[in-house]
């Protein structure tokens, strides 16, 4: 579902696909699967988390602990960390630069990067252009798989065109999707990871003298009805003490988040407006960029789905079991897994199995305990291992989770076709494995047409 960046300069009307377009039909024996709910159909220098077993949440530029008590103001520009106000011109990129910025923002002070929204957009596993929009799963996807982010001087915005061949300046290991939070929720996200990416309905044409949404004067947006969402902002902080008289339309209460927009400094003051905390569509949703680590943290990542979480899958009930096969590329450590969480509260359990050459899986009692957790947010997660394991070129491994989400019975994340910008997937040559209780494995290309999102991270001995 492609549903971001669809409110750019020229005004163009979003076009919101159904989440269930195209999609492969599980084996006739397989469990059903469901896609991940999207919020618009419905979108370095570090100081590493060391501890086995845990997610990289780091907290260079943030806090570790959001105060019980919030300031009733707050704003990262106050700490020098204003991302560059962009334009995305006669594209549909909202999204694609929001994400950036976010992380630009959460790299600020110490480093002052700039990344491309043209290789975001242009350069990803899917095939989209600059003018189809994009979505959550597309920037955790494109982030997660290490495809960028890729810095603004190596392939310029504004020309239609990519460049081949770049590597990431910086490594994202964790994303927050974060999905009915409450106000107060998201402010502690701010507050603790840096500014959020969310979502809203706004375009030109609600911008517009006489749309009734937006009031130039005092730089403020209310949108009281609800519709598809189909532009991103970037939520920098939060005033409660915005007055609810300076919107166009009065909102219930007094309050707003302070966004920076995508269309250049023309727009609100200087490309920074007052969203209502009562917006009926705006913050339904959102990322976080929860950790951002050096480009040389690994050496080497594992993976079979460069299009990422495109459904969810599972054997029944809230628990499962996903595995994938690996070759080792030469002699390395292998260091930590990553893998989504599709609900909040998912519990995770992490094994690895080193073997020459790998046939059927085996029990998981065979396997070796690598790690264990629970996350409290959506979102695509890397866990460090318990400890390092040595693996030798050719030699095959495979690495597992035991994942357990409340309220679902599909826990487990797979990339699949399901929509015309997934059509370059393919099982072939991949080796991923669902089952109930670790016993009993099914192929997942054979029984779900489907890649496993479980990768793997190296360095190398």
């Amino acid at each position: 579902m492609k549903t971001f960046g669809k409110a750019g300069d020229a005004g163009r009307t979003a076009i919101v696909l159904s989440a269930l377009l195209i999609f492969a039909q599980p084996a006739a024996n397989a469990p059903a699967a469901e896609y991940p709910e999207n919020n618009t159909e419905y979108r370095a220098d570090t100081t590493e988390n060391r501890s086995a077993g845990k997610t990289e949440d780091t907290q260079e530029n943030g806090r570790i602990n959001a105060p019980d008590d919030l300031p009733s103001c707050y704003n990262v520009c106050d700490e020098g960390r204003q991302p560059a106000v962009e334009s995305q011109g006669e594209y549909e990129t909202c999204w694609a630069f929001t994400a950036l910025s976010a992380i630009e923002s959460r790299l600020m002070p110490r480093q002052q990067l700039r990344f491309s929204a043209d290789h975001m957009s242009l350069n990803n596993a899917f095939t989209a252009d600059v003018q189809d929009g994009g979505d959550y799963r597309m920037i955790m996807a494109y982030l997660a798989g290490w495809q960028g982010p890729v810095l603004e001087e190596e392939d310029p915005y504004g020309d239609g065109v990519t460049v081949d061949g770049l590597t990431p300046a910086v490594h994202v290991q964790e994303i927050r999707y974060l999905k009915g939070k409450s106000t107060e929720e998201i402010k502690q996200e701010i507050y603790t990871y840096g500014p959020i990416q969310t979502s809203l309905f706004m375009s030109r044409a609600t911008t517009e003298e006489g749309s009734g949404y937006y009031n130039p004067e005092t730089f403020s947006y209310y949108c009281p009805d609800e519709f598809k969402v189909i532009h991103d902002a970037l939520v920098l902080g939060w005033d409660d003490h915005f007055s609810r008289n300076n919107f166009k339309i009065e909102p219930p209460g007094d309050g707003a988040f302070i966004c920076q927009n995508t269309w250049g400094t023309d727009f609100g003051d200087g490309g920074i407006y007052y969203l209502s905390y009562y917006d009926a569509n705006a913050a339904q949703g959102g990322l976080a960029f929860s950790s951002i680590q050096t480009k040389d943290n690994y050496d080497m990542i594992y993976q079979t789905d460069p299009c990422g979480w495109q459904k969810s899958v599972g054997m029944g009930s809230e628990t499962c079991v996903i595995s994938n096969v690996y070759t080792a590329k030469s002699d390395q450590m292998l260091k930590a897994a990553g893998f989504y969480a599709v609900r909040p509260d998912t519990e995770y359990e992490v094994y690895i199995y080193p073997e020459d050459q790998i046939g059927g899986l085996p029990s998981l009692s065979a396997w070796i305990p690598a790690g264990s957790g629970v996350l409290a947010d959506a979102g695509y997660y890397t866990v460090r291992l318990d400890r390092s394991l040595a693996v030798k070129q050719g030699t095959e491994f495979a690495a597992a989770v035991r994942l357990t989400s409340p309220g679902t019975s599909k826990p487990a994340a797979v990339e699949t076709k399901h929509d015309i910008y997934t059509q370059n997937v393919t099982t072939d040559g991949k080796r991923g494995y669902i089952s109930k209780d670790g016993e009993i494995w099914l192929s997942a290309e054979e029984n779900f047409d489907a890649n496993i999102c479980l990768k793997v991270y190296a360095v190398q001995e």
